[in-house]
């Protein structure tokens, strides 16, 4: 099943966003409104957003006029969906209005045309069940702005043909988007399901005048959050979160109703941004909130238990599977961390308390602990390993599926030719490292350390960077948590002086931090004159906690190194290679294929067997007396001596040959 033309109805924000992005991906699409003001605002809209990308570089003149031509414009409903292989409806959230709008689209478009519905929260069945084929309609939730957010929700109603539902996931991916499967067509779906709780936990806080918003939203902002609580709904609509609540309450659980405060705003016409003022007074777009203390009336695992909780639920019932929540919430709520990851620092039993603590405090049974939680059986529902009745068989196969999706967060790329792998550092903008990134480079190393066809290894990053250091929004539940994650970096990154093979740090752009600390516990370290190189972690607070603080004593002096750490100052590739820690400099331009013929070469020139030995002469010698070390230096000699290694080493030697060692 192909997609090749769109039409998107309703030239609002999220239609003509939506059709941006489908035209900017190379499809071309018809941007359907019944009014033709409405269209007009919307084609202005479109080049508006086009002509910032233009003038940021990120796309060129003739792309423009290319996007531009894809996209046309149409005030009639017949015409514009007559061709089309998939309609995306994305008409105000009124489920009367979407419900006339499937009819219409399903009279009018081919039989075997997909109709999707960008619903936010409104079940997919109740919209499918008024349409000509409910086997072709399904849920295509994109996120606001649609050229900028990276998250769609495709979700499967009832009734929804299976491969509907996997044609339309692929062309998700195909216009540059990341999908997750919402698996049961449930209110809210992922994203805004998880939130319902926390909106009438923040309304209920309200209810009984346990603090004002601002005081809230300054305790959320004490928690590294860039927009409170209230500021967040004053800038989506207040009457978009009371719609939300009471359409909650009718399909989910009648105590969403139990939110009053916030009817009460909406009723006296203060929406928020849209209506110039709600919680705050909104001036050019920006509140105005009033200085207050952060509030004391709840902390940060009150609202991470919610959702956990409401995740866990979602597992339940079948609606999705774990790794696609913690991309959900990750990328639909521009969060470091989802419901998940936190769950998984988090004890079963602290949890379960706080939810019944809440549900106590609150008096809802929304609040009260999941029937995983409170049966102790957090961790198994979290894994994925649960066979919930509803979607047994995605339990087992979604992990494998989502790692396909997303890739590794650390890429390997070996080359049996050359005998060198590269270890490709991979996340976010400044290959930031965390939990993930220790993971894959870990598993990554434990595979090559036993594979003879690989002699060197090179670690680099993806882009203009190594790393800026380490991802400091990763969720910690405590200090013995903290002090964990610690630890296993230093195990990890230890790996790379220990592992039998060469290693490698090619260091450009931002080497900072944990990338610094990366970068020194490899045996050669290349870099360009302008790579950028420091610990900051104690202008931070912090100490350089994966070794750096033992290591870089050790390859430079405890002078130098304290004056580095103590001071938090950043030096250049120039300055590193002047005081020994950096062993070539290369061209900016040419550092990547500079670094690939130091790796090809020694790979090649080195004997496998002497370079795993010299690295544990030097590396442990360094760490213990002179008369051991030289004991130890005269037992490896006895051991190379019969080794194949050496006597090809000699022959090519005699033989003025290069040679051909086996690692043996």
């Amino acid at each position: 099943m192909q997609i090749n033309r769109v039409t998107v109805i309703g030239a609002g924000i999220m239609g003509h966003g939506i059709a941006e992005v489908v035209s900017m991906a190379g499809f071309p699409v018809v941007l359907e409104d019944a009014f033709p003001e409405a269209l007009k605002k919307a084609e202005g809209s479109l080049k508006a957003s086009l002509e910032r990308m233009k003038k940021s570089g990120k796309i060129s003149d003739a792309a423009y006029s290319e996007i531009i031509g894809r996209i046309s414009f149409s005030s009639n409903m017949a015409e514009a969906v007559r061709d089309a292989d998939l309609v995306i409806e994305a008409v105000p959230e009124i489920p009367d209005l979407k419900v006339s709008v499937i009819k219409d689209i399903t009279a009018n478009c081919r039989a075997d045309a997909i109709v999707a519905s960008n619903t936010s929260n409104i079940r997919i069945s109740t919209l499918a069940g008024h349409a000509q084929s409910p086997e072709r309609v399904l849920g295509l939730h994109f996120f606001n702005p649609p050229v900028i957010m990276k998250l769609v929700e495709v979700i499967k109603s009832d009734r929804t043909a299976q491969d509907v539902f996997d044609a339309t996931y692929e062309f998700s991916k195909k216009i540059g988007k990341t999908p997750i499967k919402v698996l049961k067509d449930s209110p809210g779906f992922v994203v805004n399901r998880i939130n319902a709780p926390e909106s009438l936990l923040f309304c209920l806080l309200l209810d009984r005048n346990m603090a004002k918003p601002e005081e809230i939203d300054a305790f959320a902002k004490s928690q590294g959050l860039p927009m409170g609580p209230y500021e967040l709904m004053d800038y989506v609509g207040i009457d978009t979160v009371v719609h939300s609540l009471e359409y909650y309450a009718d399909t989910l659980d009648k105590e969403y109703g139990k939110c009053t405060y916030f009817n009460r705003f909406m009723k006296s016409g203060k929406l928020g941004l849209k209506s110039g003022s709600g919680f705050y007074v909104w001036e050019n777009g920006h509140a105005k909130i009033p200085e207050a203390k952060p509030a004391n009336v709840l902390d940060l695992m009150d609202i991470l238990s919610v959702e956990i909780n409401e995740a866990v639920k979602i597992i339940e019932e079948g609606v999705a599977q774990p790794a696609d929540i913690e991309i959900g919430v990750k990328l639909g709520m521009n969060r470091p961390f989802g419901p998940i990851s936190v769950a998984e620092g988090l004890t079963n039993a602290e949890i379960k308390k706080k939810l019944t603590t809440l549900s106590q405090k609150f008096d809802t049974k929304i609040f009260y602990p999941a029937k995983s939680i409170e049966s102790g059986k957090l961790r198994e529902v979290i894994s994925g390993k649960a066979k919930t009745p509803e979607a047994p068989k995605a339990a087992e196969t979604h992990a494998a599926e989502h790692t396909e999706q997303s890739g590794e967060p650390v890429r390997l790329e070996r080359n049996e030719k050359t005998r060198v792998a590269h270890l490709i550092l991979n996340n976010t903008k400044n290959n930031l490292i965390n939990s993930e990134v220790l993971a894959s480079l870990e598993k990554h190393l434990k595979n090559l350390w036993n594979d003879h066809e690989i002699n060197v290894i090179i670690v680099r990053g993806e882009g203009n960077n190594l790393s800026a250091g380490a991802q400091l929004t990763q969720f910690f539940s405590g200090p013995m948590d903290f002090s964990e994650n610690s630890r296993v970096g230093e195990r990890v990154f230890r790996l790379l002086s220990e592992i039998p093979k060469i290693t490698i740090a090619e260091m450009k752009g931002f080497t900072l931090g944990g990338g610094f600390e990366l970068s020194i516990w490899c045996d050669i370290r290349v870099a360009t004159p302008e790579t950028t190189i420091g610990f900051p972690e104690t202008t931070l607070g912090l100490v350089p906690g994966w070794g750096g603080s033992q290591r870089l004593s050790k390859l430079l002096g405890m002078s130098r190194a304290a004056y580095l750490i103590l001071t938090g100052e950043r030096f250049d590739g120039k300055y590193a290679h002047e005081i020994g820690l950096v062993s070539r400099i290369f061209d900016k331009e040419k550092l990547a294929e500079e670094t690939d013929r130091l790796g090809e070469e020694l790979a090649w020139k080195i004997a496998p067997v002497s370079a795993a030995m010299a690295k544990k002469l030097i590396y442990k010698g360094s760490e213990m007396g002179a008369d051991d070390g030289l004991e130890m230096e005269s037992v490896a000699m006895g051991l190379l001596y019969g080794t194949d290694d050496l006597k090809e080493g000699i022959s090519a030697f005699l033989q003025k040959r290069k040679p051909e060692y086996k690692g043996r």
